[in-house]
């Protein structure tokens, strides 16, 4: 079993947003990421999506999104990030998803030796454009954040993976309440997504206080799966 990941994809099949007016590489981008993707996942594997996946506003508009990667193959577990309007509540989503297709929060997945949790996380403290009313949001999914971490932890896989869809620290990559909580509960490896362009080229990557950290914005993985892990 091979764990993949990729975010960001801001699908539109049911939404007028081409994404290639954010630049000419853009253009094509889901025939790009399929290619990729069927090249390299099997059905065994996991891909983990944290945030983004589709433009739509509303549920219903969304699901021609969700059958456009559950048609590719693997199991995919998806977090809901800010531009995600279409996330509604999660037994409704659920319900829409096809098979194969999960949504992760407040919870966990188990796949094998591999726990899977995470949240959407928020904009950290020091970052630029932080204000005292993102204070709120930001508390509120470090809550989010433990009630699933606590419970992957509880099942003592070898293994566990932190899903977010914003940075968990700011741009000066100073430790925050989610990096304290991945290392309480011994989160091995993360992805995050949401940076882009510049953002995304100047953003860490790599190992720091023991864990790994992937961006996987589909545009700065060149629209390519990112492998996390393997066995």
């Amino acid at each position: 079993m091979k764990i993949y990941s990729i975010s960001d994809l801001h699908l539109s099949e049911n939404h007028d947003k081409p994404m290639d007016i954010f630049g000419q590489h853009w253009e094509g981008h889901f025939e790009k990421i399929r290619d990729n993707w069927i090249t390299h996942a099997e059905a065994e594997d996991i891909v983990l999506m944290p945030g983004d996946l589709s433009w739509a506003m509303r549920l219903s508009e969304a699901r021609a999104d969700f059958l456009r990667i559950a048609m590719l193959p693997g199991k995919k577990v998806i977090l809901r990030g800010n531009h995600d309007y279409w996330w509604s509540s999660l037994s409704q989503v659920r319900s829409t998803l096809p098979p194969g297709v999960f949504a992760l929060q407040n919870d966990c997945f188990v796949f094998g030796s591999v726990v899977i949790g995470g949240s959407r996380g928020w904009t950290c403290p020091g970052a630029s454009g932080y204000a005292p009313e993102d204070a709120k949001v930001y508390n509120r999914e470090l809550i989010r954040m433990e009630m699933s971490l606590s419970q992957a932890a509880g099942y003592g896989g070898e293994t566990l993976i932190a899903m977010i869809h914003f940075p968990p620290f700011n741009e000066k990559r100073e430790p925050s309440g989610f990096t304290s909580l991945f290392r309480q509960y011994g989160v091995k490896k993360v992805v995050y997504g949401h940076l882009h362009d510049k953002s995304a080229a100047s953003a860490f990557e790599g190992e720091m206080d023991g864990i790994s950290y992937y961006l996987v914005s589909c545009d700065h993985t060149d629209f390519k799966l990112r492998l996390i892990h393997e066995e």
